[in-house]
């Protein structure tokens, strides 16, 4: 088994993220930027009998190949949530069992201008590559999830799913992940998940974060990106409002749920 320990140093990359937050995450670089990966003492086993998900039936209700893409959204997921729930991942012995993750990518979404969105744009093909699946394990870490994201939104916007992760890639990548687990659980509300994100991120609009909940628990913030992939406004509201009061699944087996 291959262990890749993603530890960073939070204090050090501050100072030097503004310039990569501004320009987005294709823009050209105007000098070295020092971009946190995941939170301190986070850690990822990418498993050694990791194989790639089968392709499935497109199902033809969902098909939307003739939406224009308006924007993106990067949808960034609270892997104990969805542990907890079961929704979202479907490995759980690779996401749940074996790692203990906090934020991961759930995916990214291209957008319509209103409700309906592009979806399942071409026949996503045969199973995505096992080096595809592994290199990008820790990012999101459910090969039957990596599957779909590529089928129902990858698609619509790339030529292979190689392509495609790796553009998400960048943009994870690029992405100061914030410590929710620090936020007091009596201040834990959707405006300090939001304020969480903004602070780590200079440059990313207060109103480009969508809060998604379950029950009141916290789901995944969703980040919205204009087609250059440039953060911006959420075009159609927020999600939770800010005064509603979240419950944060925990990272570790022996904490009690806040």
């Amino acid at each position: 088994m291959r262990t890749l320990t993603l530890t960073t140093a939070l204090l050090a990359g501050l100072s030097l993220t503004l310039a990569a937050c501004e320009l987005g995450p294709d823009a050209p670089s105007r000098g070295p930027v020092l971009i946190p990966a995941a939170a301190e003492g986070a850690t990822c086993d990418v498993p050694a009998d990791l194989t790639p998900a089968r392709p499935y039936r497109i199902p033809a209700d969902e098909v939307a190949a003739d939406v224009p893409v308006a924007f993106n959204m990067l949808a960034v997921s609270w892997s104990p949530q969805a542990c907890r729930s079961g929704k979202d991942y479907p490995d759980e012995r690779y996401q749940c069992a074996q790692n203990q993750f906090g934020l991961t990518l759930h995916g990214l979404w291209p957008n319509g201008a209103d409700n309906r969105h592009p979806r399942y744009c071409a026949a996503p093909g045969p199973a995505i590559p096992v080096a595809t699946v592994r290199k990008h394990f820790c990012m999101t870490p459910s090969p039957s999830l990596q599957q779909h994201e590529w089928a129902a939104h990858g698609t619509c916007g790339w030529d292979s799913p190689e392509a495609y992760f790796e553009q998400a890639a960048r943009m994870w990548n690029g992405l100061n992940k914030p410590d929710l687990e620090a936020i007091p659980a009596q201040r834990l509300t959707a405006g300090a998940i939001r304020d969480a994100f903004v602070a780590a991120n200079p440059g990313l609009p207060r109103e480009g974060v969508f809060i998604a909940t379950t029950d009141g628990w916290f789901r995944e913030a969703r980040l919205c990106y204009a087609r250059d992939y440039r953060p911006m406004r959420c075009p159609r509201g927020l999600g939770a409002p800010d005064r509603e009061r979240l419950k944060l699944a925990p990272t570790g087996t022996a904490q009690t749920p806040r």
